[in-house]
């Protein structure tokens, strides 16, 4: 309970380390992925599993519902991604396929699409048919680590951040580029998020910066927004007037995203801070 902070059931057990929880979105259920091989589905207000496990032949990095609350893609070491039926547990497709173990995998704002990030590329994959739409989205010939991906708001592009050190806008129907140059950093880039009105990119890399570019042009719109350490995490306030950054130089900072300047919030942490994020007011 969010109020009274007291547990509400018992926990919710796998037989292996458990790397991502994620909500319905009604909240009525929660979906869970495990390095046991399995994601599961539970009831959120009994704590109860609500269909068999999802099986995979390894670890499950990631696991969401879709937009509808309908389906749930789920990400593995594996190799694949599997699309299944929220309700009945059942496999809607063939395993999505890739060429190394997966990162993540999401579905487009619509629910029509999956996108799925291994070691190696991303993937445009249609939801229903398990069908790949185009080419894979890869840098330097393969050769370079996708770190991240992620849709655009309307779900007609995609942004990667890769270890070639930049990130790339795409077009989610061709699997093209539609920015010729990419967006250069100094080293590698570990993440990449559109504005929530689409315009706009903001990227973090390990030279220490994260920084804010137009989503159409490529072009730089502010100053680089500096740390003292590595950049890990980067993404706009759901205003898109701010911009929240994560370091291993044990700071979250809040900077202006137009200007590029600092706010007056910085918050310290005794160790690296990685992630952060802002609530949705």
């Amino acid at each position: 309970d969010v109020v009274t902070g007291r547990l509400l059931y018992e926990p919710l057990r796998h037989d292996g380390i458990i790397w991502s929880a994620r909500y319905s979105p009604d909240g009525q259920r929660l979906v869970t992925a495990a390095a046991d091989g399995t994601a599961r589905i539970w009831d959120a207000k009994t704590g109860q599993p609500l269909v068999g496990p999802l099986q995979h032949k390894g670890g499950v990095a990631s696991a969401q519902f879709s937009p509808d609350g309908q389906l749930v893609v789920t990400a593995s070491h594996d190799n694949t991604a599997r699309v299944w039926d929220a309700h009945t547990g059942q496999p809607v497709t063939a395993p999505l396929k890739h060429e190394a173990m997966l990162r993540s995998a999401e579905f487009s704002p619509d629910g029509r699409r999956v996108l799925t990030i291994s070691a190696k590329t991303a993937q445009i994959w249609d939801a229903r048919t398990g069908l790949r739409l185009g080419e894979p989205l890869s840098h330097v010939g393969n050769y370079a680590p996708v770190r991240f991906a992620q849709f655009s708001p309307s779900g007609d592009r995609v942004i990667t951040a890769s270890g070639d050190n930049t990130a790339v806008v795409w077009d989610a129907d061709t699997c093209r580029p539609l920015i010729r140059t990419p967006l250069q950093h100094a080293r590698e880039v570990y993440c990449a998020q559109f504005s929530p009105e689409g315009s706009r990119v903001v990227t973090a890399s390990l030279d220490n910066t994260a920084r804010v570019w137009d989503a159409l042009t490529g072009e730089p719109l502010s100053e680089p927004l500096q740390h003292d350490g590595e950049v890990y995490w980067a993404q706009f306030s759901p205003n898109g007037q701010a911009v929240l950054t994560a370091s291993l130089d044990g700071t979250a900072r809040i900077w202006s995203a137009h200007p590029g300047q600092a706010l007056a919030l910085t918050f310290g942490h005794i160790s690296s801070a990685t992630y952060a994020e802002l609530s949705q007011d």
